[in-house]
């Protein structure tokens, strides 16, 4: 059954819908039950005819498909959330493939000028490098 505080926080909503289903309630018949659950069921059955079973599950109803439609609300504001994170997250990827490419690019312009123009020492440091590497792999191995 609906509380109190239910009942209090959706009052505008809970008299439209019981207007809506039973037409012959009045503002004046609602007002005498506001904040009251028994109050409103039993004004309800009075002016109706209708059981406090029936009218119980129509409240219930109401409050069921408020926080149905609440619980909708929260998931789709964290999946647009989440779809605005995923967009910032891929312009951010964009924007710096983008910047490591270009830098990639120029130092491998760079490294071109630097083996045409100094050959003999480019081949030395490939070469030294290449000691380190094998001694690191053969000393690395031996444990």
């Amino acid at each position: 059954m609906v509380n109190r505080q239910e009942l209090q926080g959706h009052w505008n909503e809970v008299k439209g819908r019981l207007k809506e289903n039973w037409g012959q309630l009045t503002e004046d018949d609602l007002q005498q039950a506001r904040g009251s659950a028994e109050q409103l069921v039993g004004v309800v059955q009075q002016k109706t005819g209708a059981t406090q079973n029936e009218i119980e599950k129509f409240l219930d109803g109401i409050f069921s498909r408020n926080f149905s439609d609440q619980a909708a609300d929260t998931v789709q504001q964290y999946s647009d959330a989440a779809q605005a994170a995923a967009a910032d997250a891929a312009a951010y990827a964009r924007q710096n493939y983008q910047r490591f490419a270009s830098q990639s690019g120029e130092y491998g312009t760079k490294l071109a000028d630097t083996v045409r123009t100094r050959p003999g020492e480019s081949l030395a440091i490939a070469f030294g490098l290449g000691i380190a590497a094998g001694a690191i792999l053969f000393f690395g191995n031996k444990k």
